[in-house]
C-alpha cells in the first residue's frame, strides 16, 4: 500500500506542486510585510499634510492595495487564471452590491465626510443625544468613545441626514449661566456682581470679555445671563467651578435667589382656606 501511494506523495512533497504552493505562501508573507512597511513609510512622509482620519485611510489603502496585489500573484502560483477570479470578483460585486445597498449608501456617505471633513479623529461632537470622541472615521461608519467610555458606532448615513456638533473645532468657547434674582433686587448691582465674578476667575478670558445679559421676567425671578469665554481645555472646570462663586458671592453680597411661588386661588364664591398655625411650644393646643 505505501508503496503504491508514496509516488503520488513524494509528487505532492517535492515535485512542482509543492514549489508552488511554498512560493505563493511566500509571496503572501512578503505582500503583507512590505504593505506594512510601505503604509506605515507613507504615513509618516504626509502626516504634517493630512489629517489623522486621512492618514488612517491611507495607510489602509496603501496595505490593502499591495497586500491584494501580491495575494493575486499568490494564487496565479497556485495555477488560478485571473481572467475567472476577475469574473467571479464582477459577479460577486453585484451580488453584494444589490444586496447591501444600505452600505453603499454609507460608503458614499463616508466619502462625502471625507471631503467635507466636519470633524476628525480626535475631535468630541454631539448627535443627538450622544457626545463621545471620534476614535475612528470609516467609509461605512464612525466610532465614538463616549466620557462614561461607552463605544458607539454611528452609520455615515446617519451622520450626513443628522445635526452633528463639533465640540472642539475652535481653541475657545462661550459658557452662558443662567441666573435668577428676586425682583426686589438692584439689577444694576447683581450685573456688578456677576462680572466681578468673571474678572477674578483665572480660568475666565479678558477677550472677549464676560457679559451679562437680561433675558426676561420670570414666573418667580428676574433672568439674566452670565456670558464667559473660556479656553477648550478648560470648559467643564469653569463651568463647575464659577456656579459655586456665583453662590457664595449672592451669600455674601445678600442677592437672593428665588423659588418659585404658587398663589391659590379657590374663587369669590368659596370660604377662606382653614389655616393653622403651629407653635415652638411642644404643650401648646394650636
Amino acid at each position: 500500500m505505501i508503496e503504491t501511494l508514496w509516488p503520488g506523495i513524494s509528487e505532492w512533497l517535492f515535485g512542482e506542486k509543492a514549489f508552488g504552493v511554498v512560493r505563493a505562501l511566500i509571496l503572501v508573507v512578503a505582500g503583507l510585510v512590505l504593505g506594512k512597511l510601505t503604509s506605515a513609510s507613507v504615513t509618516r512622509l504626509a502626516s504634517r499634510q493630512l489629517s489623522q482620519h486621512h492618514l488612517i485611510l491611507l495607510r489602509r489603502l496603501v496595505f490593502y492595495t499591495i497586500a491584494g496585489l501580491f495575494v493575486v500573484s499568490a494564487l496565479r502560483e497556485l495555477g488560478f487564471k485571473l481572467s475567472v477570479l476577475l469574473g467571479a470578483a464582477g459577479i460577486l460585486t453585484v451580488a453584494v452590491g444589490v444586496a447591501s445597498q444600505t452600505s453603499a449608501s454609507n460608503i458614499i456617505s463616508g466619502l462625502f465626510l471625507l471631503g467635507e471633513r466636519p470633524f476628525s479623529v480626535g475631535d468630541v461632537i454631539k448627535i443627538g443625544a450622544t457626545t463621545g470622541e471620534v476614535i475612528s472615521i470609516d467609509l461605512l461608519s464612525v466610532k465614538l468613545r463616549t466620557f462614561d467610555n461607552l463605544f458607539v458606532r454611528i452609520p455615515n448615513e446617519t451622520l450626513i441626514k443628522s445635526e452633528v456638533t463639533t465640540l472642539t473645532k475652535y481653541p475657545i468657547r462661550r459658557l452662558d449661566l443662567p441666573v435668577g434674582v428676586a425682583y426686589r433686587e438692584d439689577i444694576t448691582r447683581v450685573n456688578e456682581v456677576l462680572l466681578r465674578i468673571a474678572d477674578n476667575n483665572m480660568l475666565s478670558l479678558d477677550e472677549p470679555a464676560p457679559m451679562v445679559y437680561f433675558k426676561g421676567f420670570g414666573e418667580s425671578s428676574i433672568d439674566l445671563q452670565l456670558s464667559v469665554w473660556v479656553s477648550r481645555k478648560n470648559f467643564l472646570e469653569l463651568k463647575n467651578g464659577i456656579q459655586l462663586e456665583i453662590k457664595e458671592a449672592f451669600d455674601k453680597e445678600g442677592i437672593e435667589i428665588p423659588f418659585p411661588h404658587r398663589t391659590l386661588y379657590t374663587g369669590s364664591q368659596t370660604d377662606p382656606l382653614p389655616i393653622k398655625l403651629s407653635s415652638d411650644d411642644k404643650n401648646s393646643p394650636l
